[in-house]
């Protein structure tokens, strides 16, 4: 580990976050000037800071360990390009529009891949006045459902989030200009659909 590098991301987080040493320091209950310490790349702090640190400075604990944070390259707007993850522990359903570093309880996730056709995930579609309405032939049960829904154009999305015992059918907004409609099953993952204009 390089305690220089590491010190010059504690000192830039603590500035970001506008904190002062002696804050960092009393919420950590260790003197201000270990922090100074670190932060001069004159020592590293103990194993058993690094959680308790990484929540004060709102940073990844690989990250500081690592004394680097890499930014992303910018979001150009294109929502169409959006990645979806799921946590395999808690279920909880996130995205991103671009490369990203995304983890859920203590796991670094994946972006889910598509699939373009699933046999079994008959999807049918029908346009209801100024909506759609969307039924897939698909158990729900808790050992196997669908878990979202989402249609995604090129400026919107629309994430409906489903439960087992549920009917498997929503209605989503018409996405003038064509969309494409991702159902997750938590059995065959990611699947995706293009819907005509």
């Amino acid at each position: 580990m390089d305690c220089m590098k590491v010190g010059k991301l504690i000192l830039q987080l603590r500035a970001e976050k506008g904190l002062t040493q002696k804050q960092v320091a009393d919420q950590l209950n260790i003197s201000n000037k270990t922090v100074s310490k670190w932060e001069r790349g004159l020592g590293c702090p103990d194993a058993s800071l690094w959680k308790d640190l990484s929540d004060v400075l709102g940073a990844d604990i690989l990250k500081l360990l690592q004394g680097e944070l890499k930014p992303n390259r910018p979001d150009i707007g294109k929502i169409d390009r959006i990645q979806f993850y799921v946590c395999p522990s808690c279920g909880n359903i996130l995205t991103s529009t671009s490369a990203a570093s995304i983890a859920c309880c203590g796991r670094r996730l994946e972006p889910l891949r598509p699939a373009a056709a699933v046999p079994g995930h008959a999807l049918s579609v029908e346009e209801v006045e100024d909506e759609y309405y969307a039924a897939i032939e698909h158990e729900m049960r808790r050992e196997h459902y669908l878990l979202f829904a989402a249609c995604v154009n090129d400026d919107r999305v629309w994430l409906r989030r489903l439960y087992p015992e549920q009917s498997p059918a929503f209605r989503f907004p018409n996405l003038r200009g064509g969309a494409s409609l991702y159902l997750y099953c938590t059995k065959h993952g990611l699947i995706k659909y293009e819907l005509d204009a």
